[in-house]
């Protein structure tokens, strides 16, 4: 039975068991339930764990230095799961201190497992949200990585902040403008299109794409726009006909 085949009752009693198994192995400086818990086959076993370490107990200063030594250790193991639960037990803590966790940043996005990488694109999207600097300047020097699949990860992976806050990564899309891998240019047409729809957002997204100098890239991006104010019609700011009309009288060809 999977955890949210159990009542909320039944939920909350074992998050509280998780905790507190959580919390014994941290203050007698074990592993064993970590483990148990990091490695559990249900998401949300996972999820409740790493939000345990990365967030109830982290914010605890007796415990900091204990937690970053079990991530150090256990982000060798050989189960993908617990490092996957490792990197977002991580990337937790990064929205406050990116410079504490950035090794295992590093360390996931090189990972031979798709699951411990897509950690590290979820983990990007919520540090940058809440901690944008630090992280913003880590992702920009993998945006010119040998790797394509590194370079389309990082620019997926700030996505997030710039729904709300497009100025921040649109310097760092640019990087990507002339790159000839079609996976990493379609996941920049991609999220241009993500970040465009917002109160505010188009004006500034189309202000800079006018200094972009890859024409016919920036015209896949403005279709991609217009397709998702009507894709997101719910959700949008403007019409998908007011988008049109607004890139028409903004966008310098």
């Amino acid at each position: 039975m999977s955890f949210y085949d159990l009542t909320k009752q039944e939920r909350n009693q074992i998050v509280e068991k998780i905790n507190q198994e959580i919390e014994n192995d941290l203050k007698q400086n074990k592993t064993e339930n970590i483990i148990i818990y990091f490695s559990d086959d249900d998401t949300y076993i996972r999820k409740t764990g790493y939000l345990a370490v990365g967030k109830i107990f982290y914010a605890q200063p007796q415990l900091q230095l204990i937690i970053l030594s079990v991530l150090k250790h256990l982000i060798r193991s050989v189960n993908e799961l617990v490092r996957q639960t490792i990197v977002n037990a991580a990337g937790e803590i990064g929205k406050f201190h990116f410079n504490k966790i950035k090794d295992f940043m590093d360390t996931g996005l090189f990972d031979d497992h798709h699951r411990v990488r897509n950690a590290v694109i979820g983990s990007i999207k919520k540090m940058g949200e809440r901690n944008p600097v630090p992280v913003l300047a880590w992702a920009k020097i993998y945006l010119q990585h040998q790797d394509k699949e590194i370079r389309r990860e990082i620019c997926h992976g700030i996505e997030l902040r710039g729904r709300t806050h497009p100025q921040d990564i649109l310097p760092l899309l640019k990087e990507l403008e002339f790159d000839e891998t079609k996976r990493v240019s379609d996941t920049l047409i991609h999220v241009l299109g993500q970040i465009s729809y917002k109160r505010g957002c188009l004006k500034t997204v189309v202000a800079h794409l006018n200094t972009w100098k890859n024409k016919e890239l920036v015209q896949h991006a403005l279709d991609e726009i217009v397709d998702v104010h009507n894709r997101y019609k719910n959700f949008s700011v403007l019409t998908q006909q007011q988008a049109i009309d607004y890139i028409d009288a903004n966008y310098k060809i």
